[in-house]
């Protein structure tokens, strides 16, 4: 479930329990008037509470609307009922709940046109990239890995075997990228050159390059079909080389497939 514990009147309101109602009440708000959107911090407090009420009355039809919304509750389920779909930025900053504003900003449009671009097109293929995406880029903080890339020097398996190879093509991108070869094939098929210094940055610098290089090692790696079985373990394991924040993997896809409706 999305939120853990109840958020609103006598709830536990959770800061981040708090934020995915009050996502799901801005999602909703056209039918809420004269409700405002609300301002999404994870604090309670009476404007969100009254937005639950107008909405447990208005929308659901109480007569005794008790301003507060259940894990397993009816006015959770009624507010789901209202999403419509499709990755918008409010579903996005849902499935990725602690990212920040600047970062939904930036991602929302590239990772909905370059998903559809890379036929991850269905709600359940979105739900597992998004899952994993979310994790491996610390919901959406880093394009670039973090170390020099020092240590691929000279990794002929990567392809890195002129002078600089290693931090030339470090991990770069959502999903990260490393490797002369990688980025070569990347770019070959692409039809243009990653492979020099200016460029080879475009896949940590430019928000369109690097979800779409998430989306080509995505597709190269044929995780559409496992996907399609929502088998998370296999997907993570051709990402990651093991199972390493698989429990994260797991909950951030539980909250993709609420937000989109799978």
């Amino acid at each position: 479930m999305c939120i853990k514990k109840s958020v609103g009147n006598g709830g536990a309101n959770e800061s981040s329990d708090v934020k995915t109602i009050q996502l799901l009440l801005n999602i909703n708000i056209a039918k809420l008037a004269p409700i405002t959107r609300l301002v999404v911090d994870g604090g309670i407090g009476q404007k969100t509470i009254a937005a639950i009420e107008a909405f447990q009355s208005q929308v659901m039809g109480l007569t005794r609307p008790d301003g507060r919304v259940d894990p397993d509750g009816g006015t959770l389920a009624g507010l789901r009922a209202g999403l419509t779909g499709g990755l918008s930025a409010d579903a996005l900053q849902g499935i990725m709940i602690h990212a920040a504003a600047a970062h939904i900003d930036k991602y929302a449009q590239p990772l909905a046109d370059e998903m559809a671009r890379n036929r991850i097109d269905t709600p359940l293929r979105q739900a597992h990239f998004l899952a994993q995406v979310g994790h491996e880029s610390g919901e959406l903080r880093y394009s670039e890995e973090i170390a020099s890339g020092e240590a691929y020097e000279g990794r002929k398996d990567l392809g890195n075997t002129q002078p600089g190879d290693g931090k030339r093509f470090k991990g770069r991108g959502l999903i990260q990228l490393t490797g002369r070869t990688n980025y070569t094939h990347y770019g070959e098929a692409r039809g243009k050159d990653y492979t020099t210094d200016a460029t080879a940055k475009l896949l940590a610098t430019d928000p369109v390059v690097a979800v779409d290089v998430s989306c080509w090692f995505w597709t190269t790696r044929d995780l559409n079909g496992f996907a399609d079985k929502d088998d998370i373990l296999t997907i993570t394991k051709r990402i990651n080389g093991g199972t390493n924040g698989l429990d994260d993997r797991k909950e951030k896809l539980v909250r993709a497939k609420f937000f989109l409706k799978v």
